[in-house]
Order: C-alpha cells, then sequence, then structure tokens
C-alpha cells in the first residue's frame, strides 16, 4: 500500500497545474457552500429566535377546537341541534384562579393571564381600533415581548396602579398624544373610561405598535363589564421545544383550545424545511459540477498511463490496485480542495458577519447579517466533495482495472 501511495503522488505531482485548477474548483465549490449554508442558516435561526421571542410558547383562550357535546345528545340516540345559544354568552376562561394554580404547579416556565377585549382609543378628534388587554404587571414581564421596546415610559409604570395606559408609538402617532396625556378607552359593551399615557412601545411589528394598549387586568375587566374574568393564558417556557407536549396536556386538562408557538406557525417552518432542501441541492450541484474536473483529470492521467498500467500488472499488481490508485488520486484532490475550501470558507463567512446595514423601519439601528458558525456546515460541504471526488476518480479507476496489459504492450490500445 505504501507503494501505491508512492505512484498517486508521482501522477499527481506530474501534473501540476491541471491538480490546481481542480483543487482550487473544489476549494470554491466548498467555501461557497460553507458561507451560503452559514448566512441561510443564521437567518433562519435568527428568524426562529424572533418568532420564539415575540410570542408566547403556549397561548391559552377561551376558544375550544370542536363544540360541546349538550345533554341532549347523550339522551337521545338521534338528534339534532341548531341555532343553540346560551341565554348570557359571555366567553371567559371558567375558574380562572383554579386554572392558572394547576399550571403554575407543573409548566416548566412563567405564564400570565390577561383580558383582551376589542375597543377604541379616543384622543382629542382622532379614534384608532385597538385590542385593549388587561395584564398583571408582575407576570406579564415574564412573558411579554414588549418590556424592553420601549421608546419613552416603561412597561413597571403600569404597577404603579390607577388609570395608566401604555400604548404603541404607532399609535400614539395616528392619535397625536404623547407621554402623559389622557386618552378614552371605549369598549365593545359601551363603557369609557380615561387612561394617562405612562409608555410607549415600539416592536417594529406594525400590528402591534398601531393596534395594542396594555392596562391593569382589574381596569379590563370594569371597562368589559367582565368582573374577575381573562380570556387568555400565555405562558413561556424554559425550552421552546416542549411548547406541544405542554400544549397537549393543558389542552386536555383544562379543555380549552391550547396552542404551541411550532403548531401556529406551522406553514412557516414548513417553509423553512422546503428551503433548506432547495440549499442542500445547489450545494450539491457545485460539488458536481467541481467533480467533472475531477474526472477530467483521472481520465487523462488514466490514459496517459495506460502503459504504466501494463506493466504494473505485469509485475503482478491486481486489479483492486489500480482502482484503489486512481480512485485515491480523486479523493486526494477532494481532501485537498475541501482543506482549502474550509478557509475560504471561513474568511467568507467572516466577512459576511462584518456586513453592517442600517434598518429602514427606525432609520438609526445598526445590525449585522445573522451568520450560524457551525462544523456541520463544514461536515457537509467536505462530505459532497469527497463523495463527488470519489465517484468521479473511481469510473476512470474501473476503467484502467479492467485494461488487458498484453494488448496495451503489443500496441492494441
Amino acid at each position: 500500500m505504501p507503494l501505491i501511495f508512492d505512484i498517486a503522488a508521482t501522477h499527481i505531482a506530474g501534473r501540476g497545474r491541471q491538480m490546481l485548477v481542480a483543487v482550487l474548483g473544489v476549494a470554491v465549490g466548498v467555501g461557497f457552500s460553507i458561507a451560503m449554508a452559514a448566512l441561510m442558516q443564521g437567518g433562519q435561526d435568527d428568524f426562529i429566535s424572533q418568532l420564539v421571542d415575540t410570542m408566547p410558547h403556549v397561548d391559552i383562550t377561551d376558544e375550544q377546537r370542536t363544540a360541546r357535546r349538550q345533554p341532549a345528545e347523550d339522551a337521545f340516540a338521534t338528534v339534532a341541534i341548531s341555532g343553540l345559544r346560551p341565554r348570557d354568552d359571555r366567553r371567559g376562561i371558567i375558574n380562572p384562579l383554579a386554572a392558572t394554580s394547576w399550571l403554575a404547579s407543573w409548566v416548566p416556565g412563567r405564564l400570565a393571564p390577561s383580558l383582551k377585549a376589542q375597543g377604541v382609543i379616543r384622543y382629542s378628534s382622532q379614534e384608532v381600533g385597538a385590542a385593549i388587554i388587561g395584564v398583571d404587571p408582575e407576570r406579564e414581564l415574564g412573558v411579554s415581548p414588549i418590556v424592553e421596546d420601549f421608546v419613552q415610559g416603561s412597561f413597571a409604570a403600569l404597577a404603579a396602579g390607577g388609570n395608566n395606559v401604555v400604548i404603541g408609538d404607532t399609535m400614539a402617532t395616528r392619535l397625536g398624544a404623547g407621554l402623559g396625556d389622557t386618552i378614552t378607552a371605549v369598549s365593545s359593551e359601551g363603557l369609557t373610561r380615561d387612561f394617562k399615557i405612562t409608555g410607549l412601545f415600539h416592536t417594529g411589528t406594525t400590528m402591534r405598535d398601531e393596534g395594542e394598549a396594555y392596562v391593569l387586568l382589574k381596569n379590563a375587566q370594569v371597562l368589559a363589564a367582565r368582573p374577575n374574568a381573562i380570556n387568555e393564558i400565555r405562558i413561556k417556557l424554559d425550552d421552546p421545544n416542549r411548547a406541544p407536549a405542554v400544549a397537549l396536556r393543558a389542552e386536555a386538562e383544562l379543555g380549552y383550545k391550547a396552542v404551541a408557538w411550532q403548531e401556529a406557525n406551522e406553514s412557516i417552518l414548513e417553509a423553512l424545511v422546503v428551503r433548506n432542501v432547495i440549499m442542500y441541492t445547489v450545494v450539491g450541484a457545485i460539488m458536481l459540477v467541481a467533480g467533472f474536473g475531477i474526472y477530467n483529470i483521472i481520465s487523462t492521467i488514466t490514459h496517459e498511463k495506460a502503459r504504466d498500467i501494463a506493466i504494473m500488472k505485469s509485475l503482478g499488481f491486481r486489479e483492486a490496485d489500480m482502482r484503489h490508485l486512481f480512485l485515491l488520486e480523486g479523493v486526494a484532490i477532494g481532501a485537498a480542495g475541501s482543506a482549502l475550501g474550509w478557509l475560504l470558507g471561513f474568511f467568507m463567512t467572516y466577512a459576511l458577519s462584518l456586513v453592517r446595514f442600517e434598518i429602514a423601519a427606525t432609520g438609526q439601528e445598526m445590525t449585522h447579517l445573522p451568520i450560524a458558525w457551525s462544523l456541520l456546515h463544514y461536515a457537509v460541504a467536505s462530505a459532497f466533495a469527497l463523495g463527488s471526488a470519489a465517484v468521479a476518480g473511481y469510473l476512470p479507476a474501473r476503467r484502467a482495472a479492467r485494461l488487458n496489459p498484453v494488448d496495451i504492450i503489443r500496441g492494441a490500445s
């Protein structure tokens, strides 16, 4: 076997320029593959991170996936019920204190109850439709994504009590109101209440910045004429990946619809899987093109070294030795290209991580391209490179092994 290595090294050294071109072809393919994978994976991770941070991991509402079974359906074999409506249809989570206490006893994370009601916010002659959300400030700090997004005031101002409200800066702009002004909230029940603006937040999500107002839970209950009621429990878990299991258990026990963040964004996650398939397909195509260069060189060497092959086989080298020889040359080119590609990929990824750009939404904040540093990217790119190099080297190697030394020496081939 050491002799096979020496012969392979001699063949490679004898065609230095062509070998260098082949190695560079593989290196460029590996380098670009690593940089592209780092950029796409970084963008995906950043998107999922923002998705997980800006919404509850599990959201329990007062809805139900299926209608409740009516007593008449149990009493009669065949029954049709239509137009059924309770006399007082006031939705909400029944016995909220027991529900939140039960969840707090086993949920590995934090939870916060709230009451969300639709209404209108008025200031001067301006009106804006909004979701008026009543919260417990202390609990909300553990689950709310807006607590760190305040441009004026703070979320903690709600805890001071009184008729305080925090709204998005876009809503404030539309109303023409500012910090310290008093606005009027009108609920769908027709009740009104004045609130003092104690904070303005900016999340970057238009729907939230323009359409949400946070008040104390008791104020929202009074405004909506629903004392002691809640219609949503939001949960933030220590491990977001446990959300489906937590949602399943909560829904089975409470009977209310519990949605994990994965379920709420199922179509987006499926799109990301498709994007990853496309990305690795492109990586494979790049390596396939580089493999053609390796195949061309090994095939040329096989043709030029036909007499050498005949002499080696007549001296006792087996067909397997011939296959190993040329396969080794192809893999050596792939390995050298992979090693050089690692360096190229690292520097390209590092250069991309230094790119800075300005977010148009604020006009001030500067950020970097999201980059994921992972050894998996290097391993996958090298696997594609070595795989294509092995295939490119095997085809000429198999042909070389089948050559008849007698025909070659006689000049038949």
